[in-house]
């Protein structure tokens, strides 16, 4: 079956590690080989600048990270295919992989619309506005303020509107959240999981899952197990249980992954060490859906509603 994994954080580690070998490095939860074998048809790479980069030099943090991707990721494999539209998507071979970069939070741009827009020109097409905390778009979900879009915020989701990119509210503040429904014509969450069965702040609230739903959206269920469990571990069950959450708001088919691979602190649910244990939650769906819902969950919810379909 195959998979679309709207999160992972492989370009981030391979930025501290310049060892790291993406075809088979068992450094990273997502490899070339590991996507091969746990049936993923699409992988989203996340652009994510530390805290630890001065903030003159977070927008070249994220070129080098570019130039990762196209030097170590794409270039690994004639079956790995950089996504920048719907037709590139549509268009996949049988034996390829989709490979789609994305941008966790705009510190990169600071409040600099061309630098936004040099990122969507190199192949940037979903855009975090915050990670945690603030800057010059909003406020994340973990600063105090609790401050929604700023005037620039407005401005850089204009430009997301025009281009046709996905607007991604995870790590948002609620406030944020919000205004992104307001003023976006493609908002979506690729790792957030439903704050009513763990009160984690990451988390969305049922207002939010139904007001993402309403916009006919989707929302990515995310692996970190603080985001799952108020225990100290978690299970697969209790993926399961985030989806099926989301699916008894109207959600059915509104709901798919994120796994957040790679950006976990190597903390992960029992039975998932990596990539290639989709297939283990796979078994675990298949129990209690159809095939059909199963096809949707992991694939067909995100892959039907990629925006940009023209560059």
């Amino acid at each position: 079956m195959r998979v679309f994994d709207a999160h992972c954080d492989v370009l981030y580690k391979m930025f501290l590690d310049s060892s790291i070998d993406f075809n088979d490095s068992e450094k990273l939860e997502v490899n070339l080989n590991g996507m091969k074998s746990g049936g993923i048809k699409v992988q989203c790479f996340a652009i994510f600048i530390p805290d630890s980069i001065h903030h003159e030099m977070r927008f070249n943090a994220a070129l080098y990270m570019i130039e990762l991707f196209y030097e170590k990721i794409i270039k690994t494999s004639p079956h790995l295919r950089l996504i920048k539209n719907r037709l590139d998507l549509d268009n996949l071979a049988e034996d390829e992989i989709g490979a789609i970069l994305t941008l966790e939070g705009c510190d990169a741009i600071g409040n600099d619309l061309i630098k936004l827009k040099t990122l969507l020109r190199l192949g940037v097409t979903s855009i975090g506005l915050t990670w945690n905390h603030s800057n010059y778009v909003a406020d994340g979900i973990l600063e105090e303020r609790g401050a929604g879009l700023s005037a620039f915020g407005k401005k850089v989701v204009s430009v997301l509107n025009t281009t046709q990119t996905w607007c991604d509210v995870s790590h948002l503040s609620e406030r944020g959240f919000w205004d992104v429904i307001e003023y976006s014509d493609f908002p979506f969450a690729s790792h957030s999981n439903c704050y009513s069965l763990c009160p984690n702040p990451r988390n969305l609230t049922n207002d939010q899952i139904e007001a993402l739903i309403d916009r006919n959206s989707v929302i990515g269920i995310t692996f970190v197990p603080e985001f799952l469990s108020s225990r100290k571990s978690a299970t697969v069950s209790d993926i399961v249980r985030h989806l099926e959450y989301v699916c008894s708001l109207g959600g059915e088919e509104h709901v798919g992954f994120g796994s957040d691979f790679d950006g976990n602190d190597g903390k992960l649910p029992k039975g998932i060490r990596n990539v290639k244990d989709f297939d283990y939650l796979i078994n675990e769906l298949v129990k209690y859906y159809s095939s059909k819902q199963v096809e949707n969950f992991m694939h067909k919810n995100f892959f039907s509603r990629y925006p940009k379909y023209k560059d």
